[in-house]
């Protein structure tokens, strides 16, 4: 039984020919009562049985020589008993080597001469070809996360450029939002203030709100200008290539509009759950049952958090399906749709453990850097840990200093892991890899011959 093309596994009949000894009607060797008999498991000791033309009286064992037949006499000598283990099948055309005969594997080597016998080349499948960063078979989590940090090391300097660059521009416009205009929006006095009255209370968490998404779709316009770009760059590392930000920037110019639009789609559904959700408790409590339509609300909320995250989760392979395939944004959110089918967990995992790093880096590099500008600012580090300081230049300059750094570590590795991710499912539904060791110049991939990228 081959288990995978090339390979035979234990078990295997040997070729035809191999015989260990004349049979009888039953098709069992014969067995010379003059000898003992040998245990069926022990390997090396079957014992051959006189042929239909041997003379019945044989020399002593261990004193005689196999007889050489002649192509007149039509006798060719029994093959030698199979060795012990399991191995490689011999090649074609072992009978015949030249210096006598040999068997299997060379002159007078037996089964066991070719590769150290039967079993002793058996080490399972050759391994995957590997032209880039990640080997072309299904990826582990560990292969996934060290696909997308070999990207950023291999090619750091169109990587970190692209993702500086993104990062110094989203941060500029950021800190000058948040300078001029989300100024007093952003102040927490009012929650901060026991006597506040809940009209107050209410405007401030507005305002915060308000000063909140304005950041929010700033950061994500910068997000999906630093995930098209790095797209591009992780699918080429793929394949073992490299590609300058111009590279990157013409092929994925095209599809840019697209990408802000499947963001857009994507957050209008999530938007648009957690409103269903939350709409039964907000109309009881307008009807005057406040407490009973809070506690429906807040139920409603969690239930439609739980449907928007099931629904990102299943449209997060859209963006590098759009991006790759050149779909549109409908093709492209059903392509995500199919890959996610029947391992929603898996990828949920996997994206969940990518975001936990990532945040975990972004903190290590921006807490220190908020500090430094709380340090510096007007009120100090007490007043940052209290809620009480407000957003100086000096503060939102060196914050956003941390904020870019951050964001040049971090964003190659959420849009890597996506896109590793992507290709991950792309090759365990759809054989993938066959196109990629084909765009990567490997030959004969996949036929069994070894091939040249492994």
């Amino acid at each position: 039984m081959n288990d995978t093309p090339g390979w035979a596994s234990p078990g295997s009949s040997p070729p035809d020919g191999q015989q260990s000894g004349p049979a009888d009607d039953t098709g069992r060797p014969e067995h010379d009562p003059a000898q003992p008999a040998q245990p069926a498991d022990e390997p090396g000791t079957q014992q051959q049985g006189p042929g239909v033309k041997w003379s019945k009286e044989q020399p002593p064992p261990g004193q005689w020589t196999a007889p050489t037949g002649s192509p007149a006499s039509g006798q060719a000598p029994p093959p030698p008993p199979p060795g012990p283990g399991w191995g490689p099948q011999p090649p074609a055309g072992g009978h015949g080597v030249p210096g006598g005969y040999g068997g299997y594997g060379g002159p007078g080597g037996g089964y066991g001469a070719w590769g150290g016998g039967w079993g002793a080349g058996w080490g399972g499948p050759p391994p995957a070809a590997k032209p880039g960063v990640i080997p072309l078979r299904p990826l582990g989590v560990g292969e996934i996360l060290d696909g997308a940090v070999s990207t950023m090391r291999t090619h750091w300097r169109t990587v970190l450029g692209i993702s500086l660059v993104v990062a110094v521009i989203t941060e500029v416009i950021v800190v000058l939002v948040q300078g001029l205009a989300l100024k007093d929006l952003t102040s927490s006095d009012a929650l901060n203030d026991p006597n506040a009255t809940p009209d107050d209370v209410l405007r401030a968490m507005g305002d915060s709100l308000i000063g909140s998404g304005v950041v929010f779709v700033v950061s994500m316009i910068g997000t999906v200008l630093a995930t098209a770009l790095l797209t591009t760059v992780t699918s080429r590392a793929v394949l073992g290539r490299a590609v300058t930000v111009g590279e990157a920037w013409r092929d994925a110019r095209p599809q840019v509009l697209r990408l802000f639009g499947l963001i857009i789609v994507v957050m209008l559904i999530g938007l648009g759950v957690l409103a269903v959700g939350t709409l039964p408790g907000v109309l009881v409590a307008l009807s005057g049952a406040t407490t009973a339509g809070t506690a429906l609300a807040v139920l409603g909320a969690l239930a439609a958090g739980v449907v928007a995250v099931w629904l990102t989760v299943r449209f997060s392979l859209a963006s590098p399906a759009l991006m790759l395939e050149k779909q549109g944004i409908k093709k492209a959110m059903g392509r995500s749709v199919k890959l996610v089918r029947g391992s929603w967990w898996r990828v949920f995992g996997i994206q969940l453990l990518a975001a936990i790093i990532a945040s975990i880096v972004s903190a290590i590099v921006v807490i220190p850097f908020s500090l430094i500008a709380a340090a510096f600012s007007g009120d100090g580090v007490s007043g940052l840990l209290n809620g009480t300081g407000g957003l100086g230049w000096t503060y939102l300059v060196v914050s956003g200093i941390g904020s870019v750094i951050g964001s040049t570590i971090t964003f190659p590795i959420t849009a890597g892991v996506t896109v590793l991710l992507y290709i991950d499912q792309r090759i365990r539904r759809e054989a993938l890899d066959l196109e990629l060791a084909r765009a990567a110049g490997i030959q004969d991939y996949g036929s069994g011959a070894p091939s040249s990228g492994s």
